[in-house]
């Protein structure tokens, strides 16, 4: 990848760049002068990441004359909530944000979704800056403006179209980033080549390996081919009307995983990686792929590892979770499925019988 790469994101309202550089957040305050005139911020992290990069962050935008308070939440799925955007409020609001006032998110989806999420509400909506440290949302969720908090019902079910002014991605932090982490962000990874890019799907059956051992080059260059890729889909549908819900595939039945095991058991990046592996047997069983195509798309995801269910788990409470699915038309479920290598499309399936063949078939190991 060349040093410094910019990809333009454009919107409805504007367009963002999103900064894909090793180094990158020692250009977080300057980044941000450039941008907006105003000098107080909120900067949103969890607990772990905050420890390992939240000093160096406040240093370099204090350097550039920024007033930050901080908000730091419990890393993981439960901080996705109204109960903990209520404390951001409070926090936003002691803090004297503007209209101008930028939210700063530095951490991982859940941060980015979380800190969007009160981005998009508080005052009707201040700039949002997302600084993301683990793979999976530096090549999804902060890139597209979808931002959201949980409900028991179900995952992202109370949320917004915002998109953020400026993204940040220092492929540096992945240094520090748990081996499993890493493999939920690869599921993201493959879901662009699956969805829309064959070459690059490609390109990751090669060089899957050096991904999984963390080699810089080859990960720095996996982040931009998916970020161009995601640009790509969301510049064609920013409000997920049609084409944008292809970034939806491995989401219907990941969703209900994680809901169904109460977002405590699956990272999201686990979750849709078997929720994928679900939808190329759908897709296959209604002869919409071939079989050499759904044989090279589940054994790249299975090189991955594919996280197992918790023994506890039945086909029933998933199907019930997907209930609750904010994608569903009336009764039937949506799904994004494959018909080859880097082309999908989204369509009700009313087969009852067969999605709960195919969970069932991930609760039971095959």
């Amino acid at each position: 990848m060349a040093k410094g790469r910019t990809v333009e994101i454009k919107t409805a309202g504007f367009a963002y760049r999103a900064l894909i550089e090793a180094g990158a957040l020692q250009s977080l305050g300057r980044s941000m002068r450039l941008l907006f005139p105003s000098t107080e911020a909120l900067l949103v992290s969890d607990d772990n990441v905050f420890g390992l990069y939240g000093d160096m962050c406040l240093r370099v935008l204090a350097r550039e004359g920024w007033q930050v308070k901080t908000a730091l939440v419990r890393s993981g799925e439960q901080s996705k909530s109204l109960d903990v955007a209520g404390y951001l409020y409070d926090m936003a609001a002691e803090t004297g944000l503007d209209r101008n006032s930028p939210i700063i998110a530095l951490g991982g989806g859940v941060v980015g979704d979380l800190a969007g999420f009160v981005a998009a509400t508080y005052l009707r909506g201040v700039p949002l800056v997302m600084v993301p440290t683990t793979l999976l949302s530096q090549v999804d969720s902060s890139v597209g403006g979808k931002v959201a908090v949980n409900h028991s019902s179900g995952k992202n079910l109370i949320g917004s179209f915002y998109p953020p002014r400026l993204v940040l991605i220092d492929p540096q932090t992945l240094s520090t980033l748990p081996r499993r982490q890493l493999i939920a962000g690869l599921a993201e990874v493959i879901k662009y080549g699956i969805i829309e890019d064959g070459s690059f799907f490609s390109r990751l059956e090669n060089e899957l390996e050096a991904l999984l051992q963390s080699d810089p080059a080859t990960l720095a260059a996996a982040i931009e081919s998916s970020v161009c890729s995601k640009a790509r889909v969301v510049e064609k549908d920013e409000f997920e009307k049609d084409h944008r819900r292809l970034l939806n595939f491995g989401h219907t039945i990941g969703h209900a995983l994680e809901a169904a095991t109460g977002y405590s058991y699956y990272l999201h990046g686990e979750a849709v990686l078997a929720g994928m592996i679900a939808a190329v047997r759908i897709a296959l069983a209604l002869e919409m792929v071939t079989a050499d195509d759904a044989e090279r798309m589940t054994s790249l995801m299975e090189r991955l590892g594919v996280k197992p269910a918790p023994p506890a788990l039945t086909a029933e409470q998933v199907i019930d979770k997907l209930s609750h699915d904010k994608k569903r038309r009336g009764q039937d479920q949506i799904f994004v499925l494959p018909t080859g290598i880097g082309k999908a499309v989204s369509l009700p399936v009313n087969d009852k019988r067969l999605i709960k063949r195919v969970v069932a078939e991930y609760l039971s190991g095959k």
